[in-house]
Parts: C-alpha cells; structure tokens; sequence
C-alpha cells in the first residue's frame, strides 16, 4: 500500500459526497497526512453522471474557505473502485445498503462505514431513537441553510476520519516510510 484511499458516496455525486470530498482532503492536508491519503467521491446512481457539483453545494465551501471542486465530474461508483479503496464513506444508510451490495468479495475488500458515524456529536441515544440519526440528510432539496447544515455536519465527523487515517497509515507502516 503506498497511499491510503478514501471514498465518500452519495445519490448523485452532486452535493453531500463531493461536499464530503473537499472537506476531507482539507481536514487530511491540516493534519499533515496530505500525501498519505487520498480522497474521492462517487454516486449510487447514474443520474446525474458527468454533471458538476451544485452551485450551492460549491458556494457553501467557497464562503468556508473550501476548495469547490470546480473540475469535479459525478461518476456511478463501482465494484472495482470499491475494491481499490480501503475506506469507503456512505452519507446515508441506504447508500451503506448499496454498496455492500455491490462491494467486490475476494482479498481486499473495503471498510464500509456511515460518515456520521465519526462524529461524536451523535450518540447511541440518538441512534436508538431513530437510525436516520447516522444520515447526512439530502440538501438538494432545501435552501442554503440546508447546504450549511450538511457541511457542519460533515466538518463535525471529519476529525474522526482523519484519526482513523492516521491510525492506518500507522497500522501499515506508510507513516514511516513517508519520513
């Protein structure tokens, strides 16, 4: 392994996962593990295939000082790509389900694990209350507000992911070889 992957999955590759994408190659650059880790992002359906990513998803990190992803293109994950990434991110349950479903089987198959689940904001409490508390809801259909809250949310699990990047690179001796 000579770098660590990172994918984060949505509907449409439009809103939540390239949001997702911009704030974690931040978080992993501010944590020093910049050229340790990389970080894509992919859709569970085809239907917005080679579209950008929402005006309001990229002013949103423009005003948060993040990179908008001008020259992001969505694009239809694959069992394939499942198999090349070791951690791969779904916004919501219904993309965990999915992606289990299609992930490859055989000798590298990835951590699938929900974005929230980083954020220790969300407890067992909530979750117990309602599963739904692990979404990141869908902004596509809302107001700005609803673009602000899906980038707080994900700002609030980031820290967490970059801690299991780190622990990683550790774990596979790559934070040693980069010395």
């Amino acid at each position: 392994m000579d770098r660590i992957r990172i994918m984060t999955v949505c509907t449409g590759n439009i809103c939540r996962s390239p949001m997702a994408e911009s704030v974690l190659r931040s978080a992993m650059g501010e944590a020093g593990l910049g050229e340790l880790v990389d970080v894509d992002s992919t859709a569970i359906t085809r239907e917005e295939v080679g579209s950008g990513i929402d005006r309001r998803a990229a002013r949103v990190l423009t005003a948060a000082g993040f990179d908008p992803l001008a020259g992001h293109r969505a694009r239809l994950v694959t069992a394939q790509q499942l198999g090349e990434r070791d951690l791969v991110l779904p916004m919501t349950a219904q993309h965990a389900h999915y992606l289990r479903r299609v992930r490859p089987i055989g000798t590298r198959t990835p951590v699938i694990r929900m974005y929230r689940t980083f954020d220790p904001a969300v407890t067992a409490t909530d979750v117990a209350a309602d599963l739904r508390a692990w979404d990141i809801a869908d902004p596509w259909y809302g107001g700005p507000d609803d673009f602000d809250i899906t980038l707080d949310e994900l700002r609030a699990g980031a820290a967490g992911i970059v801690a299991w990047a780190r622990n990683a690179a550790e774990r596979t001796g790559l934070s040693r070889a980069t010395r």
